[in-house]
């Protein structure tokens, strides 16, 4: 019998603490993690205390001999340094060690090439991958089928070997007039969204936090959601109805993490920016986690630079099946917060009327008697807004509830019906 299962890359993490009580071993845990997502096995780790990053080879002497020690006992195959490196600190390293260097941020791209499934998921992989490497030739020297990097071979940047400077410019400029036309088509269906009035609300948090199969939830979508990082890349939208009658779309986005790789902030800004138009965020927070506030405090940082800090807040405090603290878990930056376990469903009554509650601020309450010639009105209502009394008399229909301005102006503004 031939084996045929593909042997797991082992690689040694390697870190860098600035400063006392950083959180550089928790960045490297969650480094181990990566790895093992990208389908590596951590065999060792190495962290050092430095004022600053060596310039010319991350760590220093020291810490290079003992690396390179540690890579003989385990028999590593490679190195991943939880910074972004420069070509430089690339090819010294390297030279120094002789295996595969890999930073953080190609770590993420590779997770990011296998997961992409859609056709813009993966121009935005390729673009950001074809960014990352046009300053890092020189540091990987001859290697550029796969530019010295990254766990496997895969991903829709592996199209070529010994891509050039040119051949990458190229490329880059045709994905990035791609990626233009996709830009256009997600403005055209938010221009759409906006004219139908219907409210949409964000997913966003770190990620594993728990956002697709809190999607999964509500509406059925039936996406991937496994425990994984990055185990959904590719937005999806779907409608779910409140208990008030409202209908409200939710958008998964793409989770936020660490030293998120500004070629993938750039690449997938389109996707991000979901965030930014969409009538309020439901941030999704893994309550399980040991570093829950450090995880929250990554995810507002990103929404400030995507211009979405001021939208109106619901934090989901998630895997409640999974929380062991003896303390309600807060976040005073949101508007409501509710405790909850996506995967077992309890607690999960409190969100949609939560989330009537915060869309309800954003309209006008409307009170009329619509002539029965009139009873678009009451569909009006019905379809935009939230109506909570509708009673037909001999003279019309009373209405009650909450409305849209824009919807308001209209039914205010039709014809005369008495209030």
């Amino acid at each position: 019998m031939f084996e045929t299962a593909q042997k797991k890359e082992r690689v040694i993490l390697a870190g860098v603490s600035l400063a006392d009580g950083d959180d550089a071993e928790k960045s490297l845990d969650e480094l181990e993690d990566l790895a093992d997502t990208a389908g590596a096995v951590c065999v060792g780790r190495i962290l050092q205390k430095r004022e600053g990053l060596h310039p010319a080879t991350y760590l220093g002497k020291g810490k290079i001999r003992e690396l390179k020690d540690l890579i003989w006992e385990t028999e590593a195959d490679g190195v991943i340094c939880d910074d972004e490196l420069s070509p430089a600190q690339i090819g010294n390293l390297r030279d120094e060690l002789d295996v595969k260097i890999m930073d953080r941020t190609l770590l993420i791209l590779d997770i990011f090439a296998a997961r992409a499934s859609t056709s813009e998921g993966k121009i935005q992989v390729e673009l950001a991958q074809l960014k990352y490497r046009q300053s890092r030739l020189t540091g990987f020297g001859t290697s550029l089928s796969r530019l010295g990097g990254g766990i496997g071979t895969r991903g829709p940047g592996e199209k070529k070997l010994e891509m050039d400077r040119r051949l990458i410019k190229g490329r880059i400029s045709q994905l990035a007039r791609e990626l233009k036309e996709v830009k256009r088509h997600r403005q055209l269906t938010r221009e759409s969204r906006a004219k139908s009035r219907i409210p949409v609300a964000a997913i966003v948090g770190y990620t594993n936090a728990g956002k697709s199969t809190l999607l999964n939830r509500l509406t059925d979508a039936g996406i991937l959601a496994e425990d994984k990082l990055f185990a959904t890349l590719d937005p999806t939208t779907r409608s779910m109805r409140l208990p008030g009658g409202q209908e409200v779309l939710l958008t998964d986005t793409v989770g936020f993490i660490r030293k998120l790789p500004h070629h993938l902030i750039e690449a997938f800004r389109s996707t991000l920016e979901e965030a930014a138009y969409a009538d309020l965020l439901l941030h999704v927070v893994d309550a399980s986690s040991p570093q829950m506030d450090e995880q929250m405090h990554v995810v507002y940082e990103t929404l400030g630079e995507l211009g979405a800090a001021d939208k109106p807040v619901i934090t989901v405090f998630n895997k409640k099946d999974r929380f062991e603290g003896d303390y309600m878990p807060r976040d005073f930056r949101a508007e409501r917060t509710v405790f909850l376990s996506a995967a077992t469903g309890e607690g999960m009554e409190q969100l949609p009327v939560c989330l009537e509650e915060i869309l309800r601020q954003q309209k006008k309450e409307i009170e009329r008697l619509c002539p029965y010639s009139d009873a678009w009105m009451v569909q009006l209502i019905r379809k935009y807004g939230e109506l909570e009394q509708e009673e037909y008399r001999q003279d019309g229909i009373y209405v009650r509830g909450y409305v849209p301005a824009a919807v308001y102006g209209k039914i205010m503004g039709g014809p005369p019906g008495g209030r």
